[in-house]
C-alpha cells in the first residue's frame, strides 16, 4: 500500500466530504459522482424521500451491479481458460 494518501473533496447530496485514498483524485471524484447519481436516481423514483433510505437502496443497488459483474468476469475467466486447454490440446496433437 502506497504510504501516499490523497485528498480529496467531493460532494454528495450537496455536502461535502474530505476523502483520503491511495486512489487519483479522478477516480475518487468519479466514484463520488457515480453514488450521488445513484442516490439521487433513487430519490427521484418518488417512493424515498429520506436521504438516508435512498443512500441505503443505491448501496445496494451499487453492490449488486459489483455482484453481477463479478460473476460475469468468473464466468468470463472459465470460458478463457477452457478455450485455452482447448487450444494447448489441439495443438498438442497436431505435433
Amino acid at each position: 500500500m502506497s504510504s501516499k494518501r490523497n485528498v480529496v473533496r467531493v460532494t454528495i447530496l450537496n455536502e461535502d466530504y474530505n476523502i483520503r485514498s491511495d486512489a487519483s483524485a479522478e477516480h475518487t471524484r468519479a466514484v463520488a459522482e457515480y453514488v450521488d447519481r445513484a442516490i439521487r436516481q433513487v430519490m427521484s423514483s418518488g417512493l424515498v424521500v429520506e436521504s438516508s433510505r435512498a443512500a441505503i437502496l443505491a448501496a445496494l443497488q451499487i453492490a449488486g451491479e459489483l455482484f453481477e459483474t463479478r460473476e460475469n468476469t468468473e464466468q468470463l475467466s472459465r470460458s478463457i481458460r477452457s478455450l485455452s486447454e482447448e487450444t494447448r490440446a489441439l495443438l498438442s496433437s497436431d505435433g
